[in-house]
Parts: structure tokens; sequence; C-alpha cells
């Protein structure tokens, strides 16, 4: 039984936010208002759930993911100890079930609605550490380098086939910006060591991710980020749905005799990541090349016996990380 009487929705834009709130569960009596998307318009909010007694101790306020245009909502909520569901926009709307019709007030109610009607299986969110928030954006900035660097060399290349001279023009003036990049990504290589040094329980975490033969830093880095240093799943099983590496059934009736597949909603990055942490333990780590080897052999597709290996992983990760302990590497016969 949930122990909130008050359900309150927040759909947010840039400038502005709107709330609606149901007062004792009373989906068919919603109260809107609309506040400015700032510090100011959210001590405005709280003072107006105040005037309908809903308090930090009786209300659940829920809202979407929608990155930095939430951040200041969060922060402020959260100071004040409110109890905050954040969750995914896409598990909202389906949900609900079919609807007519869209605008800010009507998807702040159905978000209030959502949060009443699963409030007993509502995820109360956890701030992130700032060291954890200044990595995740670190990762972020070192993966747009990475890209734009691959994205310049990649049509060096194809020029110097095809064109020579166009080639060595483009070459002269991209060759300082590449430069710089890898100057930049040198940089925040050297910003995440000082970080994950800087803090002692995420050091832990992640020394004991890197264990892992496979993993490697910045895929560790990229789950401490995404999990909260861990905190949000309970299960490796669940993890592993998340990062899109667990296959699930796919019949139906007599007609549809599929092969079991993962799912499209998943994590990509995570994945990606995950996928090079699969090659790199098939290369170099006894065990798993054994494992690879004998499944190949066995008639099994490389790409299911790789997406296996990479399930294997995050259970092995999230074993260390329950037992608060190092990978212990087995001698194979």
């Amino acid at each position: 039984m949930s122990k909130f009487t008050h359900f309150a929705g927040i759909d947010v834009s840039k400038e502005f936010f709107d709330a609606v709130i149901l007062l004792n569960g009373k989906k068919d009596k919603p109260i809107h208002k609309q506040f400015e998307n700032s510090s100011k318009g959210v001590k405005a909010l709280i003072r107006w759930l105040k005037t309908m007694n809903a308090t930090s101790d009786n209300t659940l306020i829920c809202l979407e993911h929608t990155g930095i245009y939430g951040k200041q909502i969060i922060e402020n909520l959260l100071a004040f100890e409110f109890s905050l569901w954040v969750e995914m926009s896409l598990k909202i709307i389906r949900s609900i079930g079919v609807q007519r019709g869209k605008n800010d007030k009507l998807d702040a109610e159905r978000i209030a609605y959502y949060a009443m009607k699963n409030a007993d299986e509502a995820i109360i969110y956890k701030a992130p550490s700032e060291t954890v928030e200044k990595i995740k954006k670190l990762l972020s900035l070192r993966n747009k380098l990475t890209v734009t660097k691959a994205g310049l060399l990649k049509t060096l290349k194809e020029l110097e086939i095809f064109d020579k001279s166009i080639a060595k023009l483009t070459k002269n003036h991209q060759t300082h910006t590449v430069a710089g990049i890898e100057k930049d990504l040198k940089s925040i290589e050297k910003q995440l060591d000082e970080l994950v040094k800087s803090d002692e329980n995420l050091s832990k975490v992640f020394k004991q991710a890197t264990s892992v033969p496979g993993i490697g830093k910045i895929t560790a880095l990229f789950l401490i980020c995404f999990t909260n240093e861990f905190k949000y799943y309970d299960k490796p099983r669940q993890l592993a749905c998340y990062c899109g590496v667990v296959p699930f059934e796919h019949t139906s009736g007599k007609s549809i005799k599929g092969r079991p597949r993962v799912h499209h909603m998943a994590n990509k990055s995570m994945k990606k990541q995950l996928h090079m942490c699969a090659l790199s333990a098939v290369t170099y780590d006894p065990e798993m090349k054994a494992y690879y080897e004998r499944k190949v052999s066995e008639g099994k597709s490389k790409m299911l016996v790789i997406n296996n290996v990479r399930n294997k992983l995050v259970h092995r990760l999230c074993a260390c990380i329950r037992d608060d302990r190092m990978y212990e590497v087995r001698r194979t016969a």
C-alpha cells in the first residue's frame, strides 16, 4: 500500500512547467497551475502545494526524463525532501492507452494519473553525486569529440583515394583541428582519472568493475553513470535488459515461431560499449575464449555467442559489486 495520498504530475518545457495535482487520489478533480522553469518557479510550486496540505511526506511528484530542462526542478524539489519519480516518457504514454488530444496541461494530468495508478511500483529518484554528474558530462563531450575526429579522418581517407589534390588541401586545414581534438581527449582522460580518485566509494566500484576481464575504463565509467553507481538495478538481468543483451522469446500461436531476440528498446551506447568489451574478452580472457570457440564449433551463430558473452560480462560485473570484491580469474584446463 502506498504511503502517498496526493499525486502531482509535472510536464516540463524550456521556459515553463505545468503542474497538476490529484488530491486524495481523486482523478476526476485535477488542479492545474503553470510555473516559470526556474528556482523561483519551483519555490512557487512548493508554496502552491502547501496551500492544499500537499507536503513532502504525503505527496508523490512524477515527471518525465527531460535532460537539462528538468534539472533545476529536480534539484530544488530534492532540497525540500520531496519524493520524486523520474520516469521514461514512453513508459507513461504506453501505460495510459489510447488518448486523444495533447497539450501541456493534459500531459501533466496524465503524468499525475500515472503516478497515482502505479504508486506501489514507484522508483524514488536518487540524485547522482556531483562527481558522477561531472563524469557524465565529460563522457558526453569525449564521445562528441571522438565522433568528430573519426568523421574528419574518414573524409580525408576517402579523398586520398579519389582526389589527391583536394585531399592535400583538406589535410592542411584539418591537421591542427585533429591535433586539437586529440589534445582535448587526453585532457578529458586525465580529468576522468582525477575525478575517480577523488571519490573513495566511486574509486572502489571502478576498481571492482575494471577487475572483470574485458571491462575497460570507459565502459566502467559509462555503467557507473547510467546506473548511478549501481544503485538503480538490483539484479544483473535488469541491467542486462537495459543494455540490450538479453534475448526474449518471439512466438505467437502456430504461425509465429521466431528465434529469441533482444529488444530494440535498449541503451544503444551501453550495448556498443559492451560489444567492444566482449570482443576483447574472447581474445584475451582464456575462459571466455574457450567458451566462444566451443559454442561456435557447435554451430552457434558468432553474433549470438558474442551477445552471450556480453550478458556474462554484465553478470560477472554485478556479482563483484554485489559481493564487494574484485573479480578472480579462474584457470582453465
